[in-house]
């Protein structure tokens, strides 16, 4: 889940200023930063081959420089940001050669977090997750691309979280910065296939099903990339 509440583009400094209350009890704020970041990368609010600055993200979280500059430090470590001396961080543009492989890799990993998800879900983290995928799915139909981004990024952070497997989820991570996400969100009509899959997920979940959950996770993610071959 991330450290920060998105509001959608047009509350970006509210969604900067509203710290979730989820997990905020043993992260630091680096990786609070790193989430926050994470998450505007992913969703699009922070483009491919864009400045990230420091002091901008700090006014912004109403921070110190030493949490961003930490943060882009462990994005830098995942591959979602490129640090120089003189230039900064930039956000890394996009390694299409790599999409299939990391395609695998994601399908290897993240069905066993969902496996992960189903055996330790208690009835409130299912709440939540309903929560939140209701909340995409408002997002996407009220045509909020930006937030409905930022909430699916969560929504899978915080099932993933409830797995439990910090190491999983970290090489998760890692393919995330190189998985195009904006550019398979931004095909029209994915938004409504994805709510579809995210409660065919939700319903295996919910009734303790794992190998319905794998299987339902698998297709999702398939299925987002599969918008990225030609017709």
């Amino acid at each position: 889940m991330n450290t920060l509440e998105t509001q959608g583009m047009l509350s970006a400094h509210q969604r900067a200023r509203s710290l979730s209350r989820q997990a905020m009890e043993y992260r630091t704020k680096e990786e609070q930063v790193a989430d926050y970041l994470r998450e505007g990368i992913i969703s699009g609010q922070y483009p491919r081959g864009s400045r990230l600055k420091q002091a901008e993200i700090a006014e912004r979280l109403n921070l110190s420089i030493t949490p961003v500059r930490e943060a882009l430090k462990l994005l830098e470590a995942e591959g979602y940001v490129s640090c120089d001396y003189y230039r900064g961080a930039r956000v890394v543009p996009f390694d299409a050669s790599a999409s299939g492989e990391i395609l695998q890799l994601r399908l290897l990993l993240e069905t066993q977090l969902v496996r992960g998800a189903v055996e330790k879900a208690s009835v409130e983290d299912i709440k939540e997750l309903k929560s939140l995928a209701a909340e995409f799915e408002k997002a996407f139909a009220d045509g909020d691309r930006a937030n409905a981004r930022g909430i699916n990024y969560r929504f899978h952070r915080r099932m993933y979280d409830i797995a439990g497997m910090p190491q999983t989820l970290h090489f998760v991570q890692i393919l995330w910065a190189r998985y195009p996400f904006d550019l398979i969100n931004a095909v029209e009509g994915r938004g409504k296939h994805a709510a579809a899959e995210h409660d065919e997920i939700l319903r295996a979940l919910a009734v303790g099903d794992v190998s319905a959950a794998m299987i339902a996770m698998r297709k999702h993610i398939e299925s987002g990339f599969s918008l990225l071959k030609p017709s």
